[in-house]
């Protein structure tokens, strides 16, 4: 396996795939950067030398942010915007969506699961005002 910016790349993958396993890299990414480090996308990554990932490992470090410095930007980008009471910070806070998707009836993997509300069974409303007048007041 080669090891570029600290995440090891699966070597039976195509290069164009395989690097789409360092955050902060996508397939755009890759076409240029394999361009400009001059290697063919369609090799595996198994057949490349140890001079020809180091080089990829330079070409990278170079044109994109990438792993763990990518995610402390947009910490700190998150960060920002809860400091200054933005919107987007306001909703981050709340965690909720912050790009405008709709909340009623959506949202549920930010907001998590449903409360439902006055929809009780006949017998566990019974249980509830059996318990609440059955308690002594003082």
């Amino acid at each position: 396996m080669a090891r570029i910016s600290g995440v090891d790349i699966p070597s039976n993958k195509r290069l164009d795939i395989a690097l789409t396993y360092i955050y902060g890299i996508g397939r755009t990414n890759v076409k240029a950067v394999l361009t400009s480090a001059n290697i063919d996308a369609s090799r595996r990554v198994s057949t490349l030398t140890d001079e020809e990932v180091s080089h990829l490992a330079k070409v990278i470090e170079k044109t994109c942010t990438v792993e763990g410095n990518l995610r402390q930007l947009i910490a700190s980008n998150i960060k920002r915007l809860r400091e200054i009471n933005a919107y987007r910070g306001v909703r981050h806070m709340r965690k909720l969506p912050s790009r405008g998707q709709r909340t009623r009836s959506n949202g549920r993997t930010q907001r998590g699961r449903r409360l439902t509300v006055g929809a009780m069974k006949k017998d566990d409303r019974a249980k509830v005002e059996a318990a609440t007048t059955a308690a002594p007041k003082k």
